[in-house]
């Protein structure tokens, strides 16, 4: 049996859609089921050990698949992506639509398992999390706080500044992280006493948060990491609600100040800029990890 699967996005829609993918593995144990997603997932999708193999596919473009025995939209509800995945002649096609609405109001996790769910394909929403690569030691001395200030849209960035004083608080067990087009913010945050900075593949960034003793970061792709590996979290939300795409459970404090705005704006959401570094220093040292900043050092910044 062939299954096709289209969750053409981001690091952080790949890693929600886990649950999903690995309720279809359940369902078809031997089938091969290839993942139509972005190209530079590829060290993230070698982990998933639901998905056989991954077809190189860039947003909604079309899919070089043909006749799959079951497809399968991961990717939103239509009309391009379900057009897509017919163009492609499968035997079978789960998609929302009038079997199963969509609906706003829910979590991204749960909202995939739910769609199985309605074809009779169970899903677990708690089976998100990946095995690190090698097993990391997280005693005081092993294992940096790992600092992203990056995000794909201006609206979920926390000002540079503020990145860099929790940098400054926290010291040279910092390494902060970005891509190669963050190069610049990523040296900026750094420059304020952070050990080393990592700009590198996707591959170094999983090995890296996966041994981190802590993570902070905006809403981003590397939030999903941190859960994914169960490696304690500061996450700042702005503009996009943590009850959508926060973590479930698990080592992590979320800052958010209860209200939305628009995802793809420039400027940082006026939500985001409300949270302080102080507020960003406590919550660390309320993380359960050895050796984590103190709510009085925090507070001192």
């Amino acid at each position: 049996m062939r299954v096709l699967v289209l969750r053409a996005l981001g690091l952080g829609d790949l890693l929600t859609a886990i649950p999903a993918l690995r309720g279809l593995r359940r369902a078809y144990p031997d089938a091969e089921i290839t993942l139509a997603a972005p190209a530079w997932l590829s060290d993230a999708v070698d982990r998933v050990e639901a998905v056989d193999r991954l077809l190189p596919t860039e947003g909604l473009a079309p899919i070089d698949y043909r006749e799959p025995d079951l497809a399968v939209n991961l990717h939103g509800r239509g009309p391009r992506s379900v057009d897509l995945l017919r163009v492609t002649g499968p035997k079978r096609l789960i998609t929302h639509g009038t079997h199963v609405p969509w609906r706003d109001d829910q979590h991204e996790v749960d909202r995939w398992c739910r769609l199985l769910a309605r074809y009779g394909i169970p899903a677990d929403p708690e089976n998100l999390h990946l095995t690190p690569r090698a097993v990391p030691e997280r005693a005081p001395a092993k294992g940096p706080v790992v600092v992203h200030p990056g995000a794909s849209h201006g609206a979920r960035r926390w000002p540079v500044e503020r990145f860099a004083a929790v940098v400054r608080a926290i010291g040279s067990d910092v390494v902060v992280t970005g891509s190669p087009g963050e190069a610049g913010l990523v040296r900026a945050v750094a420059s304020a006493g952070a050990g080393r900075v990592q700009i590198g593949s996707l591959g170094e960034l999983l090995d890296l948060v996966a041994g981190a003793r802590a993570v902070v970061c905006g809403d981003t792709g590397v939030a999903h990491v941190a859960t994914a590996y169960g490696t304690p979290s500061v996450l700042l939300f702005g503009p996009v609600s943590p009850e959508h795409w926060g973590p479930r459970s698990g080592p992590h404090k979320v800052l958010w100040r209860g209200r939305t705005g628009d995802t793809f704006a420039d400027e940082p959401d006026p939500g985001l800029l409300e949270i302080t570094v102080e507020e960003v220093l406590t919550a660390l040292g309320g993380v359960s990890w050895p050796g984590s900043v103190s709510s009085a050092r925090a507070m001192s910044v």
